[in-house]
């Protein structure tokens, strides 16, 4: 039985999922009714924009996820190699294991990427910046390049995990990065 469409944000799960199976520019309206059950004049009911006012909604969704379970607990968390290691357990969950693509990765190499660069940059900006003040506040040298590296890692992940069909890749990835980012959060001894 489809799920009930009440409310706009009951469809921003599913405009997500088509976004990452599609691409913005693949899913058409009728790829958008089909797979949320609502005709054009429902969906343009609750975003009057179009299929642009959509994917922007499913980026601030993104953006509040990740603000709330990986940004905040970086920042404002008490012990950093412990939030560290929580945001990845957090970023697995999240992209499901290796499961499910980063729609702002995807969006971010699509042709439509101006359409949603300053989200997009921002998103990244936030995420190594919090990443970034958590490795400072471990005691790392050069926080923003080692930020900056995992983030590369995370998406590269997804993206390889995604290229040869298996999902695994991004597990074991992460386990070898949470690994060595605690071989490097150990204080140095002198």
């Amino acid at each position: 039985m489809a799920r009930r469409i009440s409310e706009r944000a009951d469809l921003l799960p599913v405009l997500g999922e088509i976004f990452r199976d599609h691409g913005f520019e693949a899913a058409s309206l009728s790829v958008i009714g089909a797979r949320t059950g609502l005709g054009k004049g429902s969906l343009y009911h609750f975003f009057p924009g179009g299929k642009e006012e959509m994917a922007k909604a499913v980026l601030d969704e993104i953006d509040r996820w990740f603000e709330n379970e990986v940004f905040r607990p970086l920042r404002e968390g008490g012990n950093a190699a412990a939030d560290i290691e929580a945001m990845l357990v957090a970023v697995d969950g999240y992209f499901r294991s290796g499961h499910r693509i980063c729609l702002v990765g995807a969006l971010a190499l699509a042709d439509s990427r101006e359409r949603f660069a300053a989200q997009i940059a921002g998103y990244f900006a936030a995420w190594q910046e919090a990443l970034a003040g958590a490795l400072a506040r471990a005691g790392r040298a050069d926080p923003d390049g080692l930020a900056e590296e995992v983030l590369a890692l995370i998406q590269g992940g997804l993206v390889l995990a995604r290229a040869r069909d298996e999902a695994d890749i991004f597990t074991r990835l992460l386990a070898r990065l949470l690994a060595r980012l605690r071989l490097k959060l150990r204080p140095a001894s002198h």
